[in-house]
C-alpha cells in the first residue's frame, strides 16, 4: 500500500481548493443577455434623453423633498453619527456634505448624505418596489454630479434614471413577497442599483460600462431585516439610504476608472437572481422603460412619519375637520391596518414609527409636527401615556386584499355617545391623492428652515424648482450647506 503522507494530504487538498475556485468551463464566454442589453442601452443614453415636462415636475419634488430631509436629518441622532462619520473620514473636498460645513470625496459625502435623508420617516417610499428611492439615489446622484460637474439637467436625468432602475429591480424579485420571505432588506438592494444607475448616469457611463457597474453593485448589494429591530434609527438610515448611496458611486467611480467586470451579472450562470431570487421575473426589469416613470410612482409624505402611520393620521384630521373634538372629549380610538402593516408600526420604541404614540400626539396637538414626531422623552409624558391609553390598534385581515395601498380605518368613539368613522384608501402624498407644489414646499420649508433659516431655505427651493437653469449641480452647494 502506497504511504499517504501528511504533506500529500496537504497537497492534495490545495489542488482541490484550487480547482473549485476555477471558473467552470464557458463562464467567461457569456455574452449579455437581452434584458440587460435594453436596459444598459437606455441607461446610457439617459443623459441626453429629454424627460416629459411632467416627470420632470416629479423629479424637482422628489429632490426637494429628499433635501429637505437630509437637512432636518441634522438635528437627529443618525443624521448627527452621518456627520461624526463624514467629519472623520476625511478625503478630497469634492462633494457636499448636506446641512454642514463639511466636504468630503463623493464615496463618503453620498453615504453621509444617504443616512441624513433616512434619519427618520421623512423621505419619499414606492409601495411595489418596498424601498424608499429618493435618499439613496438622490445623495448618490448629487456626489456623483458634483464629481464630474454636471448641469441641473443632466441631475435630473440622472435622478429620474435611479428611481426608474432601483425599483424595478426588487419588482423583478417579487417585492414585498421577495421581502417577507427572504428576511432580505429590498430597500438596500433596490437603493444600491437605484443609486448605481443615478452615479453612472451622471458620470457619462457607456452601455457596456454599465453593465460593468451592476456587476460590481450587485456584489455589493447587500442588507438584512434585522434593520427592524434597530430602536435608534441609525441602522436603518444605513440601510436604506447611506450604504445604496455609498455602492452606486463606488461601482461607479471604479468602472469610470478603468474597472472592467461581468458583462450580464443579471443572466448566465451563478447570476444575481440566481443567488437572491430564483423565482424573479427579469423580464420586469425593462417593462415600460421609456414610458413608466417610476419618480411619477413614487409617494411624498405628507407626515414626518412611518409610511403606515400615514392613513391614520389623515383619518383623524379628517374626523376632526368634520365634527370638531378636544382630546378630553375622547372616549377611544380605534385604528384597524392590515396586520403586516400594523406589525410595522405596532408599540415601538421611536416616536415616528409608533402608532399608538403618533395618534395620540395629534389628538393632543391636533396636528403632527416634526418635532413632535422625534421627540422620545413625550412617549413616558404621564399625560401621553394617559389619552395613548385609549389608543387600540387591530389587525384586521379584510384590508388585506388592498395592499400595497395601505387602507386604514378609524373609529372615535366620543364620551357624549358621539361615533366618528374615517376610512383612507388614499393617502394624501400618494400617487391617487398627490400633494400640490405648494404643499410639498411648505413641508419642505418647516424642516429646513429651523437649520438654513428662511431666506436661504426660499432661495434653496427657488433653485430646486429651477433646476434646467443651473449650468453645474455645485452651484447647489452654499444653498445646501450651513452658512
Amino acid at each position: 500500500m502506497t504511504r499517504f503522507t501528511r504533506r500529500d494530504m496537504l497537497r492534495t487538498a490545495g489542488c482541490t481548493l484550487a480547482a473549485a475556485a476555477m471558473p467552470r468551463a464557458g463562464v467567461f464566454a457569456q455574452p449579455p443577455g437581452p434584458v440587460m442589453v435594453t436596459l444598459s442601452n437606455y441607461m446610457a443614453a439617459a443623459a441626453e434623453r429629454p424627460l416629459p415636462p411632467d416627470v420632470v415636475e416629479h423629479v424637482k419634488l422628489h429632490v426637494l423633498d429628499t433635501f429637505a430631509a437630509m437637512i432636518s436629518g441634522t438635528e437627529l441622532a443618525p443624521g448627527q453619527a452621518a456627520l461624526r462619520f463624514a467629519k472623520a473620514s476625511g478625503g478630497r473636498d469634492t462633494a457636499t456634505v448636506v446641512g454642514s460645513r463639511l466636504l468630503a470625496g463623493p464615496i463618503d459625502a453620498a453615504l453621509a448624505n444617504g443616512v441624513l435623508a433616512h434619519s427618520d420617516e421623512t423621505d419619499d417610499s414606492h409601495g411595489e418596489s418596498q424601498s424608499h428611492p429618493g435618499a439613496g439615489v438622490v445623495s448618490a446622484a448629487l456626489a456623483a454630479g458634483e464629481q464630474f460637474g454636471i448641469s441641473g439637467t443632466r441631475f435630473m436625468r440622472a435622478v429620474a434614471l435611479g428611481y426608474d432602475v432601483g425599483t424595478r429591480v426588487t419588482i423583478a424579485m417579487g417585492g414585498s413577497d421577495f421581502r417577507y420571505e427572504s428576511h432580505k432588506s429590498t430597500h438596500a438592494i433596490a437603493g444600491a442599483f437605484g443609486a448605481a444607475a443615478a452615479a453612472a448616469s451622471a458620470a457619462g457611463l457607456t452601455a457596456q460600462q454599465m453593465r460593468w457597474v451592476f456587476d460590481y453593485t450587485a456584489q455589493q448589494s447587500s442588507g438584512i431585516g434585522s434593520w427592524g429591530r434597530d430602536a435608534d434609527h441609525i441602522e436603518k438610515g444605513f440601510v436604506f439610504g447611506g450604504m445604496p448611496a455609498r455602492t452606486g458611486v463606488t461601482s461607479t467611480l471604479l468602472v469610470q476608472l478603468g474597472w472592467n467586470g461581468v458583462d450580464d451579472v443579471f443572466s448566465g450562470d451563478d447570476n444575481f437572481f440566481l443567488a437572491y431570487a430564483p423565482k424573479a421575473k427579469p423580464e420586469l426589469l425593462v417593462e415600460g422603460l421609456g414610458s413608466r416613470y417610476e419618480v411619477a410612482r413614487t409617494d411624498i409624505k405628507k407626515w414626518t412619519v412611518g409610511t403606515p402611520i400615514q392613513a391614520p393620521l389623515d383619518a383623524v384630521e379628517l374626523a376632526r375637520q368634520k365634527h370638531p373634538f378636544e382630546v378630553d372629549q375622547v372616549k377611544g380610538v380605534v385604528v384597524r391596518l392590515a396586520p403586516d402593516v400594523a406589525a410595522v408600526v405596532d408599540n415601538r420604541d421611536i416616536p415616528d414609527i409608533c402608532l399608538q404614540h403618533m395618534v395620540t400626539v395629534m389628538l393632543i396637538d391636533k396636528t403632527a409636527s416634526f418635532k413632535a414626531a422625534h421627540d422620545k422623552p413625550r412617549m413616558k409624558d404621564a399625560e401621553v401615556l394617559r389619552q395613548r391609553s385609549k389608543v387600540q390598534l387591530i389587525k384586521d385581515e379584510s384590508l388585506v386584499p388592498y395592499l400595497p395601498a395601505r387602507v386604514a380605518i378609524v373609529e372615535i368613539t366620543l364620551t357624549d355617545g358621539t361615533r366618528l368613522s374615517e376610512r383612507v384608501d388614499a393617502v394624501r402624498g400618494t400617487v391617487r391623492n398627490p400633494m400640490t407644489r405648494q404643499e410639498v414646499a411648505d413641508k419642505a420649508r418647516d424642516l429646513m428652515t429651523p437649520v438654513l433659516g428662511a431666506g436661504q431655505t426660499g432661495q434653496l427651493i427657488e433653485a430646486v424648482f429651477n433646476l434646467e437653469r443651473l449650468a453645474s449641480v455645485r452651484a447647489l452647494r452654499p444653498l445646501l450647506q450651513r452658512a
